[in-house]
């Protein structure tokens, strides 16, 4: 059993609520930081986020507060679970009050537009990276009803600083939660944002009951160029045939609950962009990351003819049939 600390959170979305749950039942004292002041009010009377995680009950080690000197008070690591399009905005709310040289672990998963930054490079960017301030980034296949019901599930943590890697895994493991560490950061985090643009195609065709063999090709066409991306990048391949590339892969693409594959479903059954935004519950990170992922590829020259299907359906208003039709007659090559 690690020695107890004072931890944060930062944010009360549902994987934020989840580490504040796994990392209070490992005995250490937890402060779970809301961006709304509301949010945390009912949050710390109900005990349970009704909203993103119905029926996880937060230990009583878990303090809730929307009071940004508050999160910080005493806290030895934060951990930063806000959606990637909001951690610049957030973090620089929260710079001011938040310790020189603490470590932050992100488990969000997406590239900022405009900047093409990873979260880390956000959190960077804002409030100082390395030597000043080490970082890392936890990711994988951990679906968060999944975690708050225990069901097994097992992620990697990554950092350029491998004692905050295994630092962060001794904290945060648990008999239903195993993390493994991996020293790839850029790898892990390029591999946690494509995959949810894959998955909002697989939801597309779930959603136009394609098939089985439809979705069995994407995810295989999908990994290659995921991989191909994060290679030219930079990243080691071997990433991409672990728990943060295949392993989250498969599951945000099957996953019921999945909000990008939820989402993509909704486009397939016939709703527009606009209509299947509305009816989502929560941040659809794949969006947005569609188009950071096609500028990346742009600027590394990485063929990703299915990113470029899905950002045609999303923003160029491409029928999904014609999408699926415009792959499936691209000249044939071997594989």
């Amino acid at each position: 059993m690690e020695m107890a600390e004072e931890l944060c959170v930062i944010g009360d979305g549902g994987m934020g609520t989840v580490c504040a749950i796994m990392l209070a039942e490992n005995g250490h004292d937890v402060v779970l930081w809301s961006a709304f002041a509301e949010q945390a009010r009912q949050l710390a009377a109900d005990r349970e986020n009704k909203r993103f995680l119905p029926g996880a009950a937060l230990p009583d080690n878990v303090r809730v507060t929307a009071d940004d000197a508050e999160a910080f008070a005493g806290v030895s690591l934060a951990i930063s679970a806000v959606p990637t399009q909001f951690v610049r905005g957030v973090w620089g709310r929260l710079g001011p009050k938040c310790p020189s040289g603490l470590p932050i672990c992100s488990v969000a998963k997406g590239i900022e537009n405009d900047t093409l930054l990873r979260p880390t490079e956000v959190l960077a960017d804002v409030i100082g990276g390395q030597p000043d301030r080490s970082l890392a980034a936890l990711s994988g296949p951990s679906i968060a009803p999944e975690v708050a019901a225990k069901l097994p599930a097992t992620v990697v943590v990554a950092a350029t600083d491998s004692d905050l890697a295994s630092r962060v895994q001794r904290l945060i493991n648990r008999s239903y939660f195993r993390v493994y560490t991996n020293p790839d950061l850029l790898g892990v985090e390029i591999a946690g944002a494509t995959k949810n643009v894959v998955a909002i195609a697989a939801g597309i065709l779930d959603g136009m009951k394609i098939g089985d063999n439809a979705k069995a090709g994407l995810v295989s066409r999908g990994l290659s160029e995921i991989t191909r991306l994060g290679v030219a990048m930079g990243a080691q391949a071997e990433t991409f045939a672990g728990l943060a590339g295949i392993g989250d892969l498969v599951t945000t693409c099957i996953s019921p609950v999945g909000r990008n594959r939820s989402f993509g479903e909704a486009i397939g059954r016939g709703l527009s962009v606009d209509e299947a935004l509305v009816a989502s519950h929560g941040v659809v990170e794949g969006v947005a990351t569609t188009e950071s992922v096609m500028a990346l590829a742009k600027r590394y020259n990485a063929v990703m003819p299915i990113t470029s299907g899905i950002y045609d359906v999303l923003f160029n208003h491409v029928d999904p049939q014609a999408a699926i039709h415009e792959l499936m007659s691209r000249p044939l090559k071997a594989e």
